[in-house]
């Protein structure tokens, strides 16, 4: 039964019959790699289609703000939260299937990416090494076009559906989708929910090799043991955001509790104590100083949730 005053959101997510649960005033640090963030006005993990679409096409009439996270990963949420509806992708989103006669994954976005990377080297399948070790899930991951500067997992993806207001479900073919270095070409307010990965058969002392090397590059390179939210900054073309970072000697530059890694200098750490504030403040300084070095502004990669101002 919805409260006599609840707005259309709220009577929705009050509803016994909506397929999902719903946490009111979730602190969103405990959803983050970074550790920190407010609350949301409300967390939701809606567990079918139907209770995504109902739940995104109320938002979308009533001017209700929203938006979609996945396990967080590259996301830094400000202090005061999110005024809003914090969506997560539930049940229905977190599985996978191998097609053998096609050679293709169809993934929920939902599903973790490390998931679908060892399940392929399982099966001898070559094409998604480059992508072990790298967090989150497979919505996020296409939503970043995730990987390396060389090969990113937009290139494994031979359609792509996605959840638009007030539209439904919309198929997207590979000749439908331009990928770039961390661009996919996804609307800003698409809500992708499946996709199909192709791979092919390969040799699995081949694969194990090439995961290995990924694997410990990823160790020595960079701080993982650390609260983090991964690559701060895209790298800039033809260079290095680490490196022009570090070549102005601010690895180990810190406000509050966040502080420039000693490991790679693209990654800020929170010791525990920071706030997001501390580690917005610190980025920006970052991009004032290498742009006065360098006349280079770096673009983040990390994506922000409830601040003032649009990053």
């Amino acid at each position: 039964m919805a409260a006599k005053h609840a707005s259309p959101v709220q009577a929705l997510l009050v509803d016994e019959a909506f397929d999902g649960e719903v946490f009111p005033h979730e602190l969103l640090a405990k959803h983050t790699s970074y550790r920190l963030g407010g609350p949301a006005r409300f967390y939701v993990e809606a567990s079918s289609v139907g209770a995504l679409r109902q739940l995104v096409d109320t938002c979308a009439e009533h001017g209700t703000p929203w938006t979609i996270m996945g396990r967080g990963s590259n996301l830094l949420v400000a202090d005061e939260g999110f005024p809003g509806v914090v969506v997560t992708l539930g049940r229905d989103f977190r599985t996978f299937r191998f097609d053998e006669e096609a050679s293709r994954f169809s993934v929920g976005a939902g599903v973790l990416l490390s998931s679908v990377v060892h399940d392929a080297f399982r099966r001898c399948l070559e094409g998604l090494e480059f992508a072990v070790d790298i967090p989150g899930t497979v919505g996020g991951a296409l939503r970043m076009n995730a990987g390396t500067r060389e090969t990113g997992i937009g290139d494994r993806v031979a359609s792509a559906t996605v959840l638009r207001a007030g539209t439904g479900l919309v198929r997207l073919e590979a000749d439908d989708l331009a990928w770039g270095y961390r661009r996919s070409p996804f609307l800003p307010d698409d809500v992708i929910v499946e996709c199909e990965l192709s791979v092919t058969s390969g040799n699995p002392f081949y694969i194990r090799s090439k995961m290995e090397a990924a694997h410990t590059r990823r160790r020595k390179t960079q701080p993982q043991s650390k609260a983090t939210c991964g690559s701060v900054f895209r790298n800039p073309e033809g260079g290095s955001a680490g490196q022009l970072i570090e070549e102005l000697g601010l690895k180990g530059s810190r406000i509050g509790g966040a502080s420039v890694s000693d490991v790679h200098a693209n990654f800020i750490e929170n010791d525990g104590t920071a706030s997001a504030q501390d580690v917005s403040d610190l980025i920006e300084m970052i991009q004032e100083k290498v742009e006065q070095a360098h006349g280079i502004k770096l673009q983040p990669e990390v994506r922000f949730l409830g601040f003032a101002q649009d990053r």
